[in-house]
């Protein structure tokens, strides 16, 4: 999985405050200079979890290749996120945010720290985020789990994601 010193890396994006898609679009443009080979998956529209009271989610999943070490990855995502309007410092956990972006996978990677959990620690009960995953790798394995991500999401029971089809769905991504 990794092409010399490069890594690969799955990241899951989320939206519901603001022009989603518009939002989405821009933050995988700005993904390029972080990831190489970057490949995009379908956008999928997901009824909100945890905390019920707020619009439905757009999320879509990313993946590439990158030199950066987990935690630098994770600081320049960040960045993303706020110059698209997030304040971690304002808003609550699980609430509606203008753009998400989660390290889901770092290669094999296992890393469990107070700022960073590697995989991330949702990813065998989020639908939204392992439906989008499976389309652009269908033969991932957990890594701490060692189960494949196709059986997880087929063991768990509907959670309202839909694939978003709108004009550019059955599109290739630009590149």
């Amino acid at each position: 999985m990794t092409a010399g010193s490069m890594t690969k890396v799955w990241l899951g994006l989320g939206s519901n405050k603001g022009d989603s898609l518009a939002i989405l679009h821009a933050a995988i443009e700005e993904l390029r200079s972080l990831l190489e080979d970057l490949k995009v998956s379908g956008f999928w529209r997901s009824r909100a979890r945890y905390y019920e009271d707020q619009d439905d989610f757009i999320n879509a999943v990313v993946s590439g290749f990158t030199m950066l070490d987990p935690h630098e990855l994770l600081a320049r995502i960040h960045v993303i996120e706020a110059a698209h309007g997030r304040d971690r410092t304002r808003e609550f956990a699980k609430g509606p945010r203008t753009l998400d972006i989660d390290i889901l996978l770092y290669d094999n990677a296992v890393l469990a720290e107070p700022d960073l959990i590697i995989p991330h620690a949702g990813l065998q009960e989020r639908k939204f985020v392992l439906l989008p995953l499976l389309e652009l790798d269908p033969d991932l394995v957990h890594p701490v789990l060692g189960l494949s991500l196709m059986n997880i999401a087929a063991s768990l029971p509907p959670q309202g994601i839909y694939p978003l089809v709108d004009d550019r769905y059955d599109a290739p991504y630009p590149q």
